[in-house]
């Protein structure tokens, strides 16, 4: 019997891997609190420019702390296997604290301009690095603590964090705004969240300065068979870069969509394209969230048993299968009035496709003034689901809106002046003609079907506990000791920053270019089903490898 196999997690280690759980929750608190106040986020520092443009930037920065994150990986990563385990994450911790208080001080768009947005940007750079490096490490730890037989367990309270920081951040925020009211909160109550955030820092560094260095990293460094070279022996060497391939395709990717579909894409999806109330999308969301996260460490206990392999790809599989009807069934419950409408009065673009732009403004200033950009920039303002038809040659667009028709106009001859007045008045028929069809502005809280939209959500983070549960283990047991934060934090982080982060912001982009509210899921959907049959194929499940190799 090995010195591992011996080993039992005592109440020493026990108060070790929650005091690690507890700071990764403030990570993550912090690194949420952007993607839980987006829509506000908009209005103060993406102000320049037109309302659907200054959203999709949004949704880009808050991309923007995901797309560093591998880079953050590999940095932190090689930290962690040569440094130690426990003096990396304490540097992440503190950079993740400061970059959030920065964003609580800064000034807005109309007080300093452009430098807002860039500040606002470089600030989630900072936070993607260090998340980067930060769960590599706590998952490493935690499962280097845990005994065999148990990893899965232990570790699934590290899988609890990510959820239950963004949880903490939706609760502080609804406290916060029924405080202040919503607009104290929109000109200036929204920063307290980001604010609060050094006070959790200081708790956070204070309990991980009490953290001893994981036995299976200490013993190896006493033996002397630590990696001089982490990046290249994780990266350099097939046998180990197969690995990293495979995590990343066969597990993470899939991971990543649905854990981003059931959770940010659910709330971005009840908010923007629903136009459901801020306040109570954000309890809806947070009930489900609370229901569910206790399946994330039965999950965990399950993948001891039976594997963590089949737990993920099933997840994964019932996502990909049912992501559609279940979104349909959220549009019903979460806004009838606008279900009802699209069934009784369906909304087609009539348009020479000649005289379509896309409707994504990189820089924010340009005018939609052809008949079909305008017809096509109010409906994906509204959140109506509309279809292209293809028209003459030549021909000026047309809205119809069941047996309705509503002509658009040519806006590129028209002095400015004169363009913006046909303008308000073209949209302002346009939007009386939808009213009249049964499409609501926002969605009537009062029709709200609460029971069945928190049904929906709760299934949808099923999912999500079913595939990150177990996945800290699964990636942590693909590797050896002396290159493990480094070979599992880049596919862990590509699958997750790549992969989910960009999530919210390509969806949104296929449905302004579709006019269809469901097409964005056409890419969580096909990425889950690669993951199924990759990970079926070529993945190997590893619960019971030994660590200490």
């Amino acid at each position: 019997m090995t010195d591992d196999a011996e080993h039992t997690v005592d109440r020493n280690d026990r108060l070790v891997i929650l005091a690690s759980s507890v700071g990764t929750v403030i990570e993550w608190y912090d690194f949420y609190l952007y993607g839980s106040l987006a829509a506000i986020i908009t209005s103060q520092f993406f102000s320049g420019v037109n309302e659907t443009t200054g959203y999709i930037f949004a949704l880009m920065a808050f991309a923007a702390g995901f797309a560093v994150r591998p880079f953050g990986a590999v940095f932190f990563g090689r930290l962690g296997d040569l440094w130690g385990r426990k003096n990396t994450f304490l540097v992440t911790m503190l950079l993740m604290g400061l970059s959030t208080f920065v964003v609580g001080l800064l000034p807005s768009y109309a007080a300093i301009g452009v430098a807002a947005p860039a500040i606002l940007i470089a600030m989630r750079l900072v936070q993607g690095l260090a998340l980067g490096g930060e769960y590599g490490g706590a998952a490493t730890y935690v499962a280097e603590h845990a005994p065999p037989g148990k990893r899965g367990f232990y570790t699934s309270f590290i899988q609890i964090t990510a959820t239950a920081g963004l949880l903490l951040s939706l609760l502080v925020i609804l406290g916060v705004r029924t405080a202040l009211g919503e607009e104290t909160f929109k000109a200036w109550g929204w920063r307290i969240p980001f604010l609060v955030s050094i006070l959790l820092l200081g708790v956070s560094l204070w309990i991980r300065l009490k953290l001893a260095e994981s036995p299976a990293f200490a013993r190896m460094k006493a033996e002397g068979r630590g990696s001089r070279t982490p990046l290249k022996d994780s990266f350099a060497r097939w046998p180990n870069l197969k690995l990293v391939l495979l995590a990343l395709v066969g597990l993470t990717a899939g991971q990543a969509v649905v854990w981003y579909t059931g959770q940010f894409y659910a709330l971005f999806f009840l908010e923007k394209t629903l136009k459901l109330d801020g306040p109570l999308a954000n309890i809806l969301v947070a009930i489900a969230l609370l229901l569910a996260t206790p399946f994330f460490v039965f999950w965990g206990w399950l993948s001891d048993k039976v594997g963590r392999k089949p737990i993920i790809l099933t997840g994964c599989l019932l996502a990909a299968l049912t992501y559609f009807p279940l979104f349909h069934a959220l549009t019903q419950a979460a806004n009838p009035q606008l279900a009802a409408a699209t069934a009784t009065a369906p909304v087609s673009v009539y348009a020479d496709p000649a005289d379509c732009a896309l409707q994504f403004d990189p820089v924010g200033k340009t005018v939609f003034d052809s008949s079909c950009d305008l017809a096509k920039s109010y409906l994906a303002k509204a959140g109506v689901t509309y279809v292209n038809v293809a028209a003459p040659a030549g021909s000026t667009a047309e809205v119809r809106i069941g047996e309705v028709r509503v002509p658009s106009f040519d806006g590129a001859a028209l002095p400015r002046p004169d363009f913006a007045v046909r303008k308000t008045e073209w949209e302002a028929g346009l939007g009386a003609a939808l009213t009249v069809a049964g499409y609501p502005a926002k969605a009537d809280s009062g029709l709200v079907n609460r029971p069945m939209v928190v049904g929906i959500l709760f299934l949808l983070v099923l999912y999500v506990t079913m595939v990150y549960g177990p996945i800290a283990a699964a990636l942590v047991e693909m590797f050896p000791t002396s290159i493990r934060y480094t070979s599992m934090s880049l596919p862990y982080h590509i699958g997750n920053g790549w992969f989910g982060g960009f999530l919210p912001t390509t969806a949104f982009a296929m449905v302004a270019a579709t006019g269809n509210i469901y097409y964005g899921l056409w890419y969580p959907v096909v990425v889950a089903l690669v993951t199924v049959v990759v990970g079926f194929l070529f993945v190997r499940d590893r619960k019971d490898v030994d660590l200490h190799a």
